[in-house]
């Protein structure tokens, strides 16, 4: 089993994660941080380090007692003492406090390697956890959350009647995929709305677009939504179409992008940035060398470009890295609504042959040294999409982006 590295969380139910994140079965994907990271190599147990000034007496203790004292401790077959040890590895991983280190037994791991593969359906979005709460990053265009009126920002507080505060992100994913023709029910936290909404989602298998192009007002613009493996060479391919175009104003909506692969984000930004800029930081710690992902240097564009980044709180993980990126470079100007806040790196680790562990292990910086998980990105110029707008299809966060560059 190799390591995979994640730069955000899918949570969307079968959704999809490009690249390496995971959304829910919204968005399981590989690699999605940096890609591999290389084989993993089987660690003797005898040569594991002991921590220091802990005492595990405790522990023993508690487990013997359970033996002695659970009514049917002294016959407690050894698959259930098995899972009682996979209980204390999720307790202790659960006392971090971080919604993105988990702990997969092995019918999660194995869930887990099928989701990354594709194997799977669900609902088609992406959630994550926003101060404390489990929330939705952005459901997926045309997907059946999106068809069913989830919105980015979508505080789920129960899953078929059960309690999402008492779930992991991880846990709430699975609750939520499910086999294609059946139905979800989540109790949704809306902001405007006093009372829960609940809104029932037959599942489906999820068709994920990864971009599209139109002109408007003599303004070329890209809709992103996502970082996905073909994701670069469709950028590469409609940067074209815009060159063709003969316009020098560029929109790229990253609105509701949920991320992907790192690489992706930083091949697209080279696009705009001389050689060697950086793009993005991966901070380990206070006491390592932040490591720095540079610009390979295409710049096409030399100055003539006109651009504007559309974001809004459904814009996270690979989004924020570039929008990031070309706002702090002065390439672009981000337009919209402050983004999701997803700046942290996971990967995935074997513990034994049937269980791994999904451990964040850094967390991104913007080029200026912001951390990307602290609240997330501030657009330049706030405007805000209102209910209103959506029943009357009015888009007033690209209005004003043609605006700017008209």
């Amino acid at each position: 089993m190799k390591n995979f590295k994640y730069n955000l969380v899918v949570v969307g139910v079968a959704v999809v994660t490009l690249g390496a994140a995971f959304t829910l079965g919204v968005f399981f994907g590989r690699g999605e941080a940096t890609g591999f990271s290389g084989e993993v190599v089987a660690v003797d147990n005898q040569d594991l380090a002991k921590p220091d000034n802990v005492d595990f007496a405790a522990f023993w203790q508690a487990w013997n007692l359970l033996d002695e004292k659970y009514v049917n401790g002294t016959s407690t077959p050894d698959e259930k003492r098995q899972e009682r040890v996979w209980g204390a590895i999720s307790g202790m991983v659960g006392a971090l406090d971080d919604p993105y280190t988990v702990f997969f037994p092995p019918e999660e791991k194995e869930q887990f390697e099928a989701d990354i593969s594709g194997n799977f359906s669900g609902v088609g979005m992406e959630v994550g956890v926003r101060n404390g709460i489990l929330t939705v990053v952005a459901p997926l265009p045309d997907s059946p959350a999106k068809k069913a009126g989830i919105k980015s920002g979508d505080q789920i507080i129960k899953i078929n009647e059960e309690p999402a505060a008492l779930m992991t992100v991880d846990e709430a994913v699975r609750k939520i995929r499910g086999e294609k023709g059946t139905q979800v029910v989540l109790s949704i936290s809306r902001e405007g709305s006093e009372e829960a909404v609940e809104i029932s989602i037959t599942r489906d298998n999820i068709n994920i677009p990864t971009i599209e192009t139109e002109i408007k007002d003599g303004v070329f613009i890209i809709s992103l939504y996502n970082f996905g493996g073909t994701a670069t060479e469709k950028f590469k391919e409609a940067l074209q179409e815009f060159v063709k175009s003969g316009s020098n104003k560029l929109v790229l909506d990253l609105r509701g992008n949920p991320g992907g692969y790192l690489d992706a984000a930083v091949e697209m930004a080279s696009y705009f940035l001389p050689k060697d800029k950086v793009v993005v930081w991966e901070h380990k710690g206070d006491d390592e060398q932040d490591i720095a992902y540079r610009s390979r240097g295409y710049d096409i564009f030399s100055g003539e470009l006109e651009m504007v980044v559309l974001v809004d709180q459904g814009s996270a993980s690979a989004s924020e890295i570039l929008a990031g990126a070309l706002k702090e470079h002065g390439v672009a100007t981000l337009v919209g609504q402050t983004t999701f806040g997803k700046g942290s790196v996971q990967e995935l680790v074997p513990v034994t042959k049937d269980t791994a562990l999904k451990v964040t292990i850094a967390r991104w910086l913007t080029p200026d040294g912001n951390s990307i998980s602290n609240n997330g990105l501030e657009p330049d110029v706030p405007v805000e999409l209102t209910l209103e707008d959506f029943k009357a299809g009015r888009d007033p966060q690209l209005e004003r982006a043609i605006e700017i560059l008209k």
